[in-house]
């Protein structure tokens, strides 16, 4: 059974991934895009923030974060693409675990997202980024970073399930880049006023991007990294859940 859950999935993620390599512009836009965003907010407002520090390693793990949100509205359009298509309705007809083009989905965004990514710590590493982190600190980033966007993976799914057409699809997305422009990944927290403040604390990304940060820095992960993990498996879940329980009433109807 198990053998069987993971050849199909496979299937489906080797299908995912020819159908993201044909479509170049779009991937060349969400890896490109957080880049550009990187040299806007470290050249043109990193001078005029103040973070007692070097403004490019503050702000790296926030775009580590911001190419997963880039990298959503692909997720999400390509699974609203394959329903209304038609493609579901036919690999509903082949004798396979029903679930596996959802997590072909799933683990070729998580793959799509980790690339972008290390595409741009290289770059942030070529302006002059220099992390101090460990190797076990490396480890540790790469772990949560996995979760996160495993996590949000997963909600664009669900998105991508739940919308009327592509279009609206990578739509619904931006609510996923709202919350990451609302949170200490270009600017500390206590700078915003305090209404807004208390939102961008208690929100799922902070505590991400916080624990990236302190484990990059070279410092303990904190007291951040609990939160950062249960969220990211709280929001796994739920985006799981949600994306199963839409996919199996599609299913009926």
């Amino acid at each position: 059974m198990i053998a069987a859950v993971v050849a199909d999935s496979s299937v489906m993620l080797r299908r995912c991934v020819r159908h993201t390599l044909r479509s170049r512009d779009t991937l060349i836009i969400s890896v490109l895009m957080p880049i550009f965003v990187m040299l806007l907010f470290t050249y043109v407002f990193g001078g005029a923030i103040d973070v007692g520090g070097s403004y490019l390693d503050y702000v790296v793990p926030g775009i580590m974060m911001l190419c997963t949100g880039f990298g959503s509205s692909i997720t999400a359009t390509a699974v609203s693409t394959d329903m209304t298509r038609g493609s579901i309705d036919r690999f509903r007809t082949l004798p396979m675990f029903r679930q596996a083009v959802l997590v072909g989905h799933v683990v070729e965004g998580v793959l799509r997202n980790l690339a972008a990514i290390a595409i741009a710590v290289a770059v942030a590493v070529a302006l002059g980024f220099r992390p101090h982190a460990r190797i076990w600190q490396w480890l540790g980033a790469a772990a949560v970073i996995t979760l996160f966007v495993a996590a949000i993976s997963w909600i664009s799914v669900a998105l991508g399930l739940l919308a009327q057409n592509p279009e609206a699809a990578g739509g619904l997305t931006y609510a996923i880049m709202f919350v990451l422009y609302i949170s200490s990944a270009f600017v500390p927290t206590s700078t915003m006023p305090g209404w807004l403040r208390g939102f961008a604390e208690h929100q799922p990304a902070t505590p991400v991007i916080d624990t990236v940060r302190e484990l990059l820095g070279g410092s303990g992960a904190g007291g951040s990294a609990t939160a950062a993990v249960l969220w990211c498996l709280a929001l796994g879940s739920a985006g799981a859940a949600w994306s199963t329980l839409i996919f199996g009433r599609l299913s009926h109807r």
